[in-house]
């Protein structure tokens, strides 16, 4: 029997509101077969990066204008996952679409969550608030949240969890944002990193 737990890494390019869920699953013991090692975050006034150094998180920040390519900046992030052993990759709020090379390469490793029940509103160009807009737009009465594994389609991976929030009379994409994030982001997110990280455990 092993102590380890599996090393999981959260990219990031913004406030980290999800990234703060993980940590605090990893706090409660809700995430016990994983524990976050590298926060990678590409901009850098992300305060995700913040609430990383609060919980005593190594981070790191590749920025794509310092990197000569796409390419160079894939292989930068791949190298410093690589250099922490890292078993599992969480794309949380990481807004850089990521080539077939890093997918690939990372197979069955990379996970992410979106704010919709895929495959509804999702794919190229539904990020942030504007998936929320396009669901209040088609007039949807049930929403949500989707973790998905990562492959070079956007939020075209195998579905890991999904979970419905409802949609309210007189909500905006802000307020229907923060429910989604709240009843559904918050609680599949981590859960999702427990499962997959419990998993990686029994495979050793």
């Amino acid at each position: 029997m092993t102590d380890r737990k599996a090393r999981v890494a959260v990219l990031v390019s913004g406030g980290g509101t999800n990234l703060q869920a993980i940590l605090d699953a990893q706090k409660s013991g809700a995430i016990h077969s994983g524990q976050v090692a590298l926060v990678i975050a590409n901009k850098a006034d992300a305060y995700a990066l913040e609430r990383a150094r609060i919980a005593g998180v190594e981070t790191k920040t590749i920025l794509r204008r310092d990197c000569s390519s796409q390419e160079a900046f894939e292989q930068a992030i791949a190298q410093a996952l690589e250099e922490k052993e890292i078993d599992l990759i969480v794309l949380a709020g990481f807004m850089a679409i990521l080539s077939r090379w890093f997918t690939d390469r990372f197979a069955g490793r990379i996970i992410n969550v979106h704010p919709s029940l895929i495959p509804s509103f999702c794919g190229a160009g539904f990020y942030g608030l504007k998936v929320h807009e396009a669901a209040l737009q088609k007039g949807v009465k049930v929403t949500g949240a989707t973790v998905h594994f990562v492959n070079e389609i956007p939020d075209g991976g195998q579905i890991i969890m999904q979970k419905a929030v409802r949609v309210l009379p007189g909500d905006t994409p802000e307020r229907l944002q923060k429910r989604v994030m709240r009843q559904a982001e918050w609680k599949i997110l981590p859960a999702a990193v427990e499962l997959l990280c419990a998993q990686r455990m029994k495979e050793e």
